[in-house]
């Protein structure tokens, strides 16, 4: 074949001729995704759903109360969260076929698989309204598995319980570990947390490991509040990690926001104007009551943090001499009145 000056394509067979002269590349069909597994737009994303019963139940009971302004989610279900959250999952693999999507449920006492977009086996790896049926279903027997988890069914659970979100967390992590450790070369990973329920302090310890833990893989974490209130939790976890924090304000629109605002590539980001929260909640949660704290004492071996004085460090037993002074009191001083 004579070389010419202009490249040309030429289609025959399975191969895709592309003549450039001086050179001739006979490229397979399958090179192209080799290409496209260069490129920086390909990514894993691990969403997060938090499925806890409990909240999404007493918003199902306020649903067309429209008495309550500062209630978003008095007006979504969790029906409805999912006819938003399943297609623009779809969206995400359309962006890019070499794009994975791994959904985690994250529940009030354990936290689960329940889709994996590059799992292949299965009768419905390529059917879209089959894979919506599976998540369904998978997600149906995942929340009945929760609830018998829990201590018994007489336990009375108020609305504001938390889900396990350090658990989600962790798991997340671990997959994507697994994907850093098998391929040589990999997607670029994030995290997608759609949170709804309050935060538990509980689990600051746990969550804050995670947090540090991403930033060191250099794993983003965004985050999609839906709840009435903001979560300190992934305030702090989107700004150590880089990711994107937003607190939708119309949840009838929620799949423009999360098409607009947390299906773009890392890459992309740098050429959009994401939103930037207006500030970052960094109060810390004590060890011995799991509150939330605005001034404590910290242990100065382990900095475990605490909201009283001890005579003892519970994490890692270090003695202290004594009891600081109150900062709240003001030391008897003797006041000298000015003599006229």
């Amino acid at each position: 074949m004579n070389s010419v000056s202009t490249p040309s394509k030429l289609y025959s067979g399975n191969f895709t001729y592309i003549s450039s002269s001086p050179f001739l590349y006979f490229l397979p069909p399958l090179m192209g995704l080799l290409i496209l597994w260069q490129s920086d737009d390909v990514s894993l994303i691990v969403v997060l759903l938090d499925v806890n019963p409990f909240f999404w139940a007493s918003s199902a009971a306020s649903v067309g109360d429209s008495t309550s302004p500062h209630h978003p989610t008095a007006i979504l279900s969790f029906s409805k969260l999912l006819n938003h959250v399943i297609p623009f999952l779809n969206s995400l693999l359309l962006l890019n076929q070499l794009n994975q999507v791994v959904l985690v449920a994250t529940g009030v006492n354990s936290c689960s698989y329940i889709y994996d977009s590059g799992d292949s086996e299965g009768e419905s790896a390529g059917s879209v309204p089959a894979v919506c049926s599976e998540i369904l279903r998978r997600l149906e027997e995942f929340v009945d598995k929760d609830r018998l988890l829990g201590k018994g069914p007489d336990k009375v659970v108020a609305a504001g319980v938390s889900s396990l979100l350090s658990g989600s967390l962790s798991l997340a992590l671990c997959y994507i570990q697994r994907v850093f450790r098998s391929k040589a070369r990999h997607p670029q990973p994030r995290i997608l947390c759609l949170q709804s329920s309050p935060d538990g302090p509980e689990q600051y310890v746990a969550v804050m490991n995670s947090i540090f833990s991403a930033q060191r893989s250099m794993v983003p974490i965004d985050s999609c509040v839906m709840g009435v209130q903001h979560s300190a939790f992934l305030q702090q976890a989107s700004y150590i990690t880089g990711g994107v924090y937003l607190k939708p304000q119309h949840l009838d629109g929620l799949f423009q926001y999360l098409s607009a605002v947390f299906a773009t590539d890392l890459q992309s980001r740098s050429f959009l104007q994401l939103p930037k929260p207006a500030g970052v909640d960094f109060r810390a949660s004590c060890f011995c009551h799991k509150k939330t704290i605005d001034m404590g004492y910290v242990c100065s071996v382990c900095l475990s943090i605490f909201c009283k004085h001890h005579k003892k460090c519970s994490t890692c037993g270090s003695e202290f001499s004594q009891a600081p002074s109150d900062p709240n009191a003001t030391p008897d001083r003797k006041r000298k009145t000015s003599e006229v």
